[in-house]
């Protein structure tokens, strides 16, 4: 949360800055962090973990539920399809027994039979309307508290694998952070370099046509010849074409800028290092490092290991099929027609509370191939960080070697420069006391502008290389 308050405070003092014409690289990276509409979409997936995590969280407490139902039918429920007859019991003293009372004939005193069955004294009558329901409206409904108690584990695998998806949107946050930062860097000092360039390119164009009018005025004295003048016109013209190139670049050049800045392309605002002679040097780093530190601070390997982290729980997930569930329930129903009252039109009401067991027996080995594939998977994603770790180590030497290269490269253009300088000074004066041409002139001159654009290319390579080395050891700097 900090971080993105800075991030926030550090953007509105950057609007501030750009409203007054100049930004500094700290600005725009603040601009660019604060625009970014893939950062805004990271953090928007940090959110939706945190909630993915509470609802994880919620699995370990008890749900409640509510469903209702209603149905018409079209016809009454009956027991019965016709009025019934049913033999009816008396107490006979003697066996201290009930006993049906049967028809007897007077003459013989046996029981009167027809179809071979004895025929009953007194009969009930059971009427079928007695036996009809009013069943036409039926409506039902149930209040369900179902409280797990024994998943398999699949609760605890899903809260860590929602608590490891936080931290991993977390990190390809920060990892997306890292990459616009490197992005207005580079962005940044291309604007520098250009307008350090375009410096140049008028110096140059400044120092041709002096020595163009110089020889204009030897060639009105009879002292140099026509052809002279027009090779040092070519030069003059090259300078000044080379001048509307970087120009033009120059534009292009701020127009990336505030667009990786998340501003109107056609906005203009002044550098901060874009004016300054020579660069503030950056400390030659150390050669060597140790890889544990970086791969602790290097959000891309962080990344990988909460995935293999989340593939490890999944794979739990995958087992817990493999398990017996048990879950206690507990409703309270509702029924019209009441059921528990011979189906009177009102509502009767009770409660009823149980287990309910899950035992997987047999499956002809599709849950456990299930957890094997997910155990294959996890091991993938360990044999892909421990690639990407090698890797990584590669990046790393390669940067490092990068850096000192070309921490020596600008060391080397710096003695260039001031021997191009030095050049360039005596060949103006020996042309001045006519013991030079012009000729040597304009080679010292080339030479200068070559020697000039290698110090500057060499300067902004320097700090490239520095941001570059500092993303791949994982040390850029987050706000």
């Amino acid at each position: 949360m900090l971080r993105y308050l800075s991030i926030i405070f550090c953007a509105a003092t950057s609007f501030s800055i750009a409203a007054q014409g100049v930004v500094t690289l700290d600005s725009c990276r603040a601009m660019a962090l604060g625009n970014n509409k893939e950062i805004k979409t990271a953090e928007l997936k940090i959110k939706q973990a945190g909630y993915q995590r509470k609802e994880a969280a919620a699995a370990y407490l008890p749900s409640v539920d509510f469903e209702g139902a209603y149905t018409y039918n079209q016809k009454n429920l009956s027991l019965v399809d016709k009025d019934q007859l049913l033999p009816v019991k008396t107490f006979n003293p003697l066996t201290q027994n009930y006993e049906y009372e049967l028809l007897v004939n007077p003459s013989t005193g046996q029981p009167v039979i027809v179809n071979g069955t004895p025929v009953p004294l007194q009969m009930a009558l059971l009427p079928k309307d007695a036996l009809t329901f009013n069943t036409h409206n039926v409506f039902a409904g149930a209040i369900t508290v179902t409280q797990p108690i024994y998943m398999g584990g699949k609760i605890k695998a899903m809260n860590e694998i929602t608590h490891f998806a936080q931290d991993l949107a977390i990190s390809m946050h920060d990892s997306k952070v890292e990459d616009v930062i490197y992005n207005v860097d580079a962005a940044y000092w291309q604007v520098v370099s250009l307008k350090a360039k375009q410096r140049l390119a008028e110096g140059y164009v400044s120092l041709v046509e002096s020595l163009d009018n110089d020889v204009k005025a030897l060639v009105e004295q009879g002292v140099a010849t026509r052809t002279t003048l027009l090779s040092v016109d070519v030069k003059l013209n090259e300078a000044q074409i080379a001048l509307t190139k970087v120009n033009d670049g120059l534009v292009l050049s701020r127009m990336l800028l505030a667009q990786v800045c998340g501003m109107p392309i056609n906005d203009q605002f002044t550098l901060a290092d874009e004016d300054k002679e020579t660069l503030a040097e950056t400390t030659l780093r150390p050669a060597t490092f140790n890889m544990d530190n970086v791969y602790a601070k290097r959000h891309d390997i962080h990344s990988l290991e909460l995935a293999v982290k989340i593939f490890d729980q999944k794979a739990k997930v995958a087992r817990s099929e493999m398990l017996p569930t048990i879950a206690a329930v507990g409703a309270y129903h509702a029924m019209n027609p009441n059921t528990y009252n011979g189906f009177a039109n009102k509502f009767g009401f009770a409660f009823s509370v149980g287990a309910m067991v899950k035992i997987p027996i047999w499956h002809w080995g599709g849950l456990s191939n299930k957890y094997k594939a997910a155990v294959t998977e996890a091991r993938m994603k360990q044999v892909e960080l421990d690639d990407v770790r090698e890797k990584v180590q590669l990046q790393v030497n390669q940067a490092s070697f990068k850096y000192q290269e070309a921490y020596k490269t600008y060391d080397m253009t710096c003695k260039n420069l001031r021997v191009a300088e030095e050049n360039l000074r005596m060949a103006q004066v020996a042309f001045k006391e006519g013991v030079s041409t012009s000729d040597e002139v304009l080679k010292a001159q080339t030479a200068w502008l070559a020697a000039n654009s290698e110090k500057i290319d060499a300067e902004i390579n320097v700090r490239l290389c520095d941001v570059y080395l500092s993303k791949v050891m994982g040390e850029l700097k987050i706000y």
